[in-house]
């Protein structure tokens, strides 16, 4: 995300996506070492094809917003399951105090190491943001580590890749979807490691980081998004009311920890050394 997109202090207590920046001094815990990592992480290895939604697994981000940037209320009627697809959907549908409602889903557990993957689809629209990513920061009373696929849909031929360490942005880039993140559905991956992090586009490897101060320690949530702005104009693009929902639709979601076997046919997960 934007790095002045940061601040989560106003989130309820499970937290959500993006906000305005935050200044985390927590030196001891971002030097966590791999074995700090597996033991707080509490997720296993596990693939959701969503034929429902698993109580167990996810949180339903309902009823709040993220700081002023973001111009929806989060609502769980924005969030459904239909045709074997989580729908996350962003209308004009007043609520709270914003014109706008939005969906989110996270996980209830942390994730630590591990390959992690999504298929999805994406609607468009500029001033708007489809995201999976991970996070985890001060409302977990953690340092703000994350780590960003998000296509700003203003221009969904691309998608952004990015990661955060303490609250610090690291190395974000564009890179190219292959026919478009709203043609069909793409495959997104990243591989967290101790020493690496590489993101992956249907397969091909797009982004690798390898600096020790850019790679997050600390166990993560893992969340799907679609919001909008009507002032993070640079980044996300005018805001302008698309007349009807948009929707991004996510087919499968899947973890899987270091060591374990892939899950499924055409995982990351197969390939990597």
């Amino acid at each position: 995300m934007n790095a002045n997109v940061r601040d989560y202090s106003a989130c309820r207590p499970l937290g959500s996506t993006a906000a305005l920046a935050v200044s985390v001094t927590l030196a001891g815990l971002l030097g966590m070492s791999g074995g700090a990592v597996a033991q707080e992480a509490t997720g296993k290895s596990f693939v959701e094809t969503f034929d429902t939604l698993t109580a167990s697994r996810w949180f339903i981000s309902d009823g709040w917003n993220n700081g002023k940037h973001q111009n929806c209320t989060w609502s769980k009627d924005q969030v459904k399951v239909a045709d074997g697809n989580l729908v996350l959907s962003f209308e004009k549908k007043p609520l709270k105090n914003r014109d706008y409602s939005c969906g989110e889903v996270q996980t209830k557990e942390r994730f630590g190491y591990g390959t992690y993957e999504a298929r999805m689809k994406t609607g468009t629209g500029s001033g708007l943001n489809a995201a999976f990513f991970t996070y985890i920061g001060p409302v977990h009373k953690k340092p703000h580590d994350e780590i960003d696929f998000e296509v700003l849909t203003k221009d969904p031929s691309k998608v952004q890749v990015n990661a955060y360490v303490g609250g610090k942005s690291n190395d974000e880039k564009l890179v190219d979807v292959p026919g478009g993140a709203d043609q069909g559905f793409n495959d997104y991956a990243f591989v967290w490691e101790k020493e690496r992090l590489r993101w992956y586009v249907n397969g091909q490897l797009v982004h690798e980081v390898t600096d020790p101060t850019q790679l997050p320690s600390n166990p993560q949530k893992i969340f799907f998004s679609l919001w909008g702005t009507g002032t993070l104009r640079e980044w996300m693009g005018e805001f302008t009311d698309p007349g009807k929902p948009v929707s991004m639709a996510v087919d499968r979601v899947a973890f899987t920890a270091p060591g374990e076997a892939c899950q499924f046919e055409g995982s990351v997960a197969c390939t990597l050394k």
